[in-house]
């Protein structure tokens, strides 16, 4: 995936001077067998290194500042494999700026039961040292994720993954940059936010430019690379007749092919991980931009229309907790409704702008009219995504916090769409239509959103503690009477939580 940075998790385990250097020295040896078992059946997405036992305030703290300053550490593990005197993590802990989670678990599944004895209990006794350690870990409110069982079961190992991938999106985000052509379509309301704020709490950035500055990128291409660029379309994607070397709308596919060779370059050249275009500021393209958003967004780049600059961010961070798995992800839009009673879908889709990675098949290259933006027909893939398990999500401002709303949801067979020109997804909602609509307004949420078979609503979970964010999630739990109590805590806990920095 493009600009996806290497990176690693340290495993770090707590003891005491208390046990002797005998003692110690097989704790170090359990530590050691722990991190490396833990990757050795390749369920974790990113390698774990043993960074050894912490015994003393100035070990964790030391340990806690190097993984600060790592920029190629993703998070600490932490266990107590004896007792870890927790007043000695404090100075450490305050100091960590990375993502957190305590394993709870032990060196040895089964206790062995006819010989056990005060030696083995002293050096087994996670359930005590984990114990003091999460009391202290509540007690400076640290945000973490705890997992508990023995290290070698796949859930363990998979909740593990889950974080993983959610500290790596988050990792992601440092320092990242986000591209805007033009501003915000007019009067619209949720795809507006304060980027001041979202800096200061989530670490990524947005750069506006003028549409003209694309335009100047596009022409720097000679026409010999652009044909280059169309001709291979034809090994990815099937060609309609019209827009074959020969056929009547060649041209138009050459000027997508411009947009896309432009397009890549300025987000390549510029270090950005997504962007975003209005199709109310068009000025010197001929077409509304339909394929290169397409294949940017299968190269791992955040994508939305209309200036909305969060929804790639959120669809970057998703792309990158789904890397390594199908890759199937994309842009998407709740668009219209079946509303069948007891039979109501979502048909999802957007003008022009659907990702491949989640097509059900070879992607169909198509061009169409289309009323919206006033320019020449725009070049586009055409599919019906797959089917399966999916998460929509999106990523709002409130104003004094940030929400991630998400609804986990199934996309389903449907019939054929002859005169829709544009891809397409069709999904029932969890727990139902009328409770996940119902839920997703009140919530506030977007109708511009990420959708992914990959993500699940745990890595979704981990990566809003991860980043300090208000979760709402819709699955086939929720009822409308909790999720209403639930919003109206968190407005009360996060207005609190926030204080003045709001």
């Amino acid at each position: 995936m493009y600009g996806l940075k290497p990176l690693k998790f340290w495993f770090v385990c707590g003891s005491q001077h208390l046990y002797g250097p005998e003692a110690l020295a097989q704790v170090g040896e359990g530590a050691k067998t722990v991190a490396e078992g833990l990757a050795k059946d390749g369920r974790l997405v990113l390698p774990v290194e043993f960074a050894g036992v912490v015994t003393t305030s100035d070990d964790v703290t030391d340990v806690c500042r190097r993984a600060s300053a790592d920029p190629e550490c993703g998070g600490l593990i932490i266990w107590m494999h004896t007792f870890s005197p927790a007043k000695m993590w404090i100075r450490g802990l305050t100091q960590l700026t990375k993502p957190l989670l305590h394993l709870h678990t032990q060196l040895n599944a089964a206790l062995p039961w006819e010989s056990i004895d005060m030696d083995y209990m002293n050096l087994h006794q996670a359930a005590h040292g984990d114990r003091e350690a999460g009391f202290m870990h509540t007690r400076m409110r640290l945000r973490r994720k705890v997992v508990v069982g023995h290290w070698s079961d796949s859930d363990v190992q998979d909740r593990i993954d889950a974080w993983m991938r959610a500290a790596r999106a988050w990792h992601d985000w440092q320092g990242a940059r986000f591209c805007r052509f033009g501003d915000n379509m007019r009067d619209v309301a949720v795809t507006e936010g304060d980027k001041v704020a979202t800096e200061m709490a989530f670490g990524f950035g947005v750069d506006g430019y003028g549409i003209g500055d694309l335009v100047d990128r596009m022409a720097a291409f000679t026409d010999a690379e652009v044909e280059e660029r169309a001709n291979s379309y034809s090994e990815e994607y099937v060609l309609v007749p019209e827009l074959a070397p020969d056929g009547a709308q060649r041209a138009a596919l050459l000027d997508a092919a411009r947009q896309d060779l432009g397009i890549e370059a300025f987000l390549r050249e510029g270090g950005y991980k997504g962007f975003s275009h209005n199709f109310q500021d068009l000025h010197g393209l001929n077409q509304l931009p339909g394929l290169a958003p397409q294949r940017m967004m299968a190269q791992g780049f955040g994508f939305a229309g209309e200036g909305d600059w969060k929804t790639p961010a959120l669809l970057r961070a998703m792309k990158v907790m789904g890397h390594g798995l199908t890759g199937a992800c994309s842009f998407m839009e709740d668009y219209t409704y079946d509303m069948t009673p007891g039979a109501e879908v979502v048909l999802g889709s957007h003008m022009l702008e659907i990702c491949p990675t989640i097509a059900d098949g070879k992607p169909q290259l198509e061009i169409h009219p289309l009323g919206i933006g006033d320019k020449a027909d725009p070049v586009r893939m055409v599919f019906n995504a797959r089917k399966g398990s999916a998460v929509n999500a999106c990523f709002i401002d409130l104003g004094n916090r940030f929400r991630l709303i998400a609804n986990t949801v199934t996309s389903i067979d449907h019939p054929d769409l002859p005169k829709l020109p544009v891809a397409r997804a069709v999904w029932e909602c969890n727990p139902d239509f009328k409770t996940a609509c119902t839920a997703w307004i009140l919530a506030g949420g977007a109708h511009h959103t990420a959708y992914s078979y990959d993500v699940t609503s745990e890595m979704l979970e981990d990566f809003a503690n991860i980043a300090g964010m208000e979760l709402a999630l819709i699955d086939e739990e929720t009822s409308l009477s909790s999720f209403k109590q639930d919003l109206r805590m968190n407005e009360v806990y996060w207005h609190l939580a926030n204080g003045i920095k709001a």
